[in-house]
């Protein structure tokens, strides 16, 4: 791409920016902050569930998700020092709300770790989509990693629906008590 189309593609950029909207370096900041953030609460809900479901047929299944998970930490933990982003603070609570999803669904029954699975993955999927559309060509290998991540966690979400996760009971409540859950961390988690 020709230096004219990358500054075209930040004009039309800044064009749609309304009052408010962060800049976008502010934009790139908040996207390291939060992906990294949202990532290690990943890890430590697959985490809780692997403490409570690690032994049963499920716990491979578990465990493949949780490595995936650790690989997109690693990557944002490395773009957030890259970039010198301020990670969040709120990360000492998602340890231990992250583990305590995890675990208190897992104990909940296999299907309710999935309904969780589901819900988070699903918010996830959204908030991945959108960024990648934010993101310019200028950010091509930043773009490249989000989608695939992203794909990764639609893997995630499908593996929950394999494992029957519509038929937990109070599936619908659950559901949307995760998913709005995780979408208020996403929000707070790039804000602070």
């Amino acid at each position: 791409m020709s230096t004219h189309e990358t500054r075209a593609n930040l004009k039309r950029t800044v064009e749609n920016r309304l009052p408010g909207d962060p800049d976008r370096e502010q934009f790139l900041e908040r996207l390291c902050r939060v992906n990294q953030a949202g990532e290690y609460g990943a890890v430590r809900i697959y985490s809780g569930q692997i403490a409570v479901l690690g032994r049963t047929k499920i716990g491979p299944t578990l465990r493949h998700m949780l490595d995936q998970e650790k690989e997109h930490l690693r990557y944002f933990t490395d773009e957030v020092g890259k970039r010198q982003v301020r990670p969040t603070i709120m990360q000492p609570l998602w340890h231990v709300m992250g583990f305590a999803l995890g675990a208190g669904t897992a104990l909940m029954g296999e299907k309710a770790a999935m309904a969780c699975t589901v819900a988070v993955e699903e918010a996830i999927d959204e908030h991945y989509a959108e960024q990648r559309e934010k993101l310019g060509d200028d950010e091509h290998e930043l773009r490249e990693t989000v989608e695939r991540f992203r794909l990764e966690e639609l893997e995630h979400r499908d593996i929950g629906y394999e494992h029957k996760a519509e038929q937990t009971p109070g599936y619908n409540l659950l559901y949307g008590l995760v998913r709005n859950g995780s979408k208020f961390a996403i929000w707070l988690s790039t804000r602070i």
